[in-house]
């Protein structure tokens, strides 16, 4: 569930009142506009299926010897706001000083796994992906978790997000942008044993 409010703060938010706040393992706050949204960690089907495409990302990009970093978590600075995608791609230079931010430029693509709440599913499908595509940056995934894991491959042409491909559960799909990479949205939820 996404809350707007905090305590002792009233009107619009700025990048900096947001970073000011500090560290919070148990919640994300990401900046909207002037808005700040709020939602607790989360579960542990997402935390899989984030670490597992991480990984398989992070060895794409070691495969193809891209100068490029794979982060979960981390805050992406746009024109209009602050998001913290579940998974970033960013130029490696970016990521070398160990930064608290990561400006737009930075990032060549972005996971969004998908809230299972009704209003998560409306920030993650259809309210961050226009501030993404504003930014510049050219390949948004989503990850679908339900009915049945998907990874939806968007790409970036005249200034909106146009679909490439589904991947889905129970085949190995192969995405060739913007690093070869081969998934199967359900081997990243399943639980281990």
């Amino acid at each position: 569930m996404m809350s707007v409010a905090h305590d002792d703060h009233y009107g619009p938010w700025t990048v900096e009142e947001v970073l000011a706040l500090g560290e919070d393992r148990g919640q994300r706050r990401e900046l909207m506009g002037d808005m700040l949204l709020m939602a607790p960690a989360p579960g542990f089907k997402h935390q899989r299926a984030s670490l597992r495409l991480a990984m398989l990302i992070d060895a794409a990009i070691h495969a193809t010897g891209a100068p490029f970093e794979v982060l979960e978590a981390v805050n992406v600075v746009l024109p209009d706001g602050l998001f913290i995608p579940d998974i970033a791609v960013v130029d490696a230079a970016a990521a070398a000083e160990d930064p608290v931010t990561c400006d737009a430029e930075a990032v060549h693509l972005v996971v969004e796994i998908v809230s299972p709440s009704s209003a998560g599913r409306r920030v993650d499908r259809l309210l961050k992906p226009p501030y993404y595509a504003e930014a510049g940056i050219e390949h948004l995934w989503r990850l679908e978790l339900v009915p049945a894991p998907s990874l939806v491959v968007c790409e970036l042409e005249a200034g909106r997000y146009v679909e490439r491909q589904v991947a889905e559960a129970g085949r190995v799909s192969y995405v060739e942008k913007p690093f070869p990479i081969e998934v199967d949205p359900g081997e990243l939820v399943q639980p281990r044993g």
